[in-house]
């Protein structure tokens, strides 16, 4: 049951009224509980009834005085208090789709919950909203949501997700506006179907939602070895991406004069792709898209470099190893160059892993696997320590995708695994604090 307190925080309201685990939250004032948006909204009270239901029935009537938004202490077993929607699309470019058989069952999960855009930052198709369900986003004012929308074609998008209730994005979107429910959209670009003039209509429909409209993200669409039975998609190649820089900055620079902000913005993996320098830190706007692999590598390199140039370098020994994706390799084997240059004494071996799980199509490091670092280290100099890049990792675990622990890789290569987040700063701080001593 979604309602089931599973923790009481130590000197909380709860513990204090004697709530346990197990206990079930029946309702706050007589309103039933749907989710944890019902909960939040109800507890702001000063004064609040609460209904509890114990373990052997006994229903108990708790009468709360407290501070305003003052909260009762009290964990759920799950962190929506209620099922995650499932979604009811079938993208032609689902990676979801493209996952090989045999994996763990909650990798094949897709959610198309507003609930989680606005907890999580997940992406959501609005296909399974019914208008209620846009005026409870209204009515709890949950911004910013994030929102799937690939194209304003409304008979392409239908073609695209496999589904006819695609098709009422834009009055969704226009109903969250008119009521200042910011958003972030995303489009998954697919050539020689979404791109080209409907990416240009794409553009144009949703800049028409500034100031609501915060920001729009465009990434290419990833490709896997396991695409048995879907429809064949190609690549975009070297001088496609140029293309598609060229026609996203002619919207970026008209966006700026006109509202003051870029509004749309590329991910990476075009510009590495079309061998193009990046933009620089001021064209990203702060950000706000950075998530969906949106100026990663800028803010990376302006990370490092003010923590690099600030310090004077020694002559400390370290001897160790960095695993990345193949697209990520040149900018962090870059970095390392500088980093071996300033202190004399360091050694680092840069590692691109080719993704032989999914398909060598697959080229970002967040989708390394455990069995392909192994299989390519194996035998390679690794130092004692060896980094991987913290996104590669289940949230707040230490399991890849493919179900392999840091544990089974430091077993397998006799080397301590040291997971690193995205901050450049991170990055040097970890290399500076690896030692030149053998595994132990």
């Amino acid at each position: 049951m979604s309602n089931v307190i599973i923790k009481v925080e130590k000197g909380s309201i709860a513990e204090e009224m004697g709530i346990e685990p197990g206990d079930i939250l029946a309702d706050i004032d007589n309103k039933p509980i749907k989710d944890v948006f019902d909960y939040r909204y109800l507890i702001q009270s000063e004064y609040i009834e609460v209904g509890i239901i114990k373990p052997d029935g006994d229903e108990w009537l708790l009468e709360i005085d407290k501070e305003e938004y003052e909260d009762l202490g009290i964990v759920f077993e799950t962190g929506l208090m209620d099922k995650a929607k499932s979604c009811s699309n079938k993208c032609i470019f689902c990676f979801i789709d493209q996952l090989p058989k045999g994996m763990r069952e909650t990798l094949y999960f897709k959610d198309d919950d507003s609930r989680l855009s606005f907890l999580q930052g997940n992406y959501v198709t609005l296909t399974n909203m019914r208008d209620e369900d846009i005026d409870r986003i209204i009515f709890y004012h949950l911004s910013p949501i994030n929102i799937s929308v690939h194209t304003t074609d409304m008979e392409l998008r239908k073609f695209m997700l496999k589904n006819p209730a695609s098709v009422n994005v834009m009055e969704h979107i226009k109903k969250l506006a008119e009521n200042h429910i910011e958003m972030n959209f995303q489009i998954v670009l697919c050539k020689n179907i979404n791109d080209g003039k409907y990416l240009d209509k794409s553009i144009e429909d949703l800049s028409a939602f500034i100031p609501a409209a915060r920001s729009m993200s465009i990434v290419p669409f990833g490709k896997s070895a396991h695409r048995e039975g879907l429809m064949d998609i190609e690549l975009f190649n070297k001088e496609d991406c140029a293309d598609i820089i060229a026609q996203v900055t002619a919207h970026q620079d008209r966006f700026l004069e006109k509202y003051g902000t870029r509004f749309c913005f590329l991910s990476d993996e075009f510009y590495i792709t079309a061998d193009m320098p990046l933009p620089d830190d001021e064209s990203y706007e702060d950000y706000p898209q950075y998530e969906n692999g949106v100026g990663m590598v800028t803010l990376h390199k302006k990370e490092f470099y003010e923590a690099f140039d600030a310090l004077s370098g020694d002559n400390k020994k370290r001897n160790l190893s960095i695993a990345t994706g193949k697209i990520a390799f040149d900018f962090i084997y870059s970095l390392s160059c500088d980093i071996m240059k300033k202190y004399p004494n360091t050694k680092i071996n840069v590692y691109a892993i080719e993704n032989d799980f999914f398909g060598r199509t697959i080229t970002v490091s967040g989708l390394m696997t455990g069995r392909d670092i192994i299989a390519q280290l194996k035998d390679k100099e690794l130092g004692s320590a060896l980094l991987i890049p913290e996104n590669c990792l289940r949230a707040d675990e230490t399991v890849l995708l493919d179900d392999v622990d840091i544990k089974d890789i430091e077993r397998e290569l006799r080397v301590n695994v040291v997971p690193v987040g995205c901050d450049g700063r991170e990055f040097l701080n970890e290399i500076l604090k690896a030692e030149d001593k053998e595994y132990v």
